[in-house]
């Protein structure tokens, strides 16, 4: 299945710049082996030692947040969009 990644823009640097990035996958946990493949070392900010996605960081399949899904087991189908977001903290 092709989805549509959106890139934040600290993550930019490992998608030469690149805002949206298409990929081939069924689940999230292809999504994020797809976008290594693609963009050598954004796995590693987007997962923690264990592979899991990062707790600091907000995936998002067509504006509905995985966390309320299935996590990274979330299915994908031809032409969803999937954001991540770095979580924001203040005070």
């Amino acid at each position: 299945m092709t989805v549509k990644v959106l890139i934040p823009t600290p993550l930019q640097k490992f998608t030469n710049n690149e805002a949206v990035i298409e990929c081939e996958a069924s689940n999230i946990s292809e999504l994020i082996n797809s976008l290594e493949t693609q963009c050598p070392g954004i796995k590693k900010s987007l997962c923690d030692d264990e592979g899991k996605p990062r707790k600091f960081l907000n995936f998002y399949v067509n504006s509905e947040d995985i966390r309320f899904l299935q996590g990274a087991n979330t299915k994908l189908q031809k032409g969803d969009e999937v954001s991540i977001v770095p979580a924001v903290a203040g005070g």
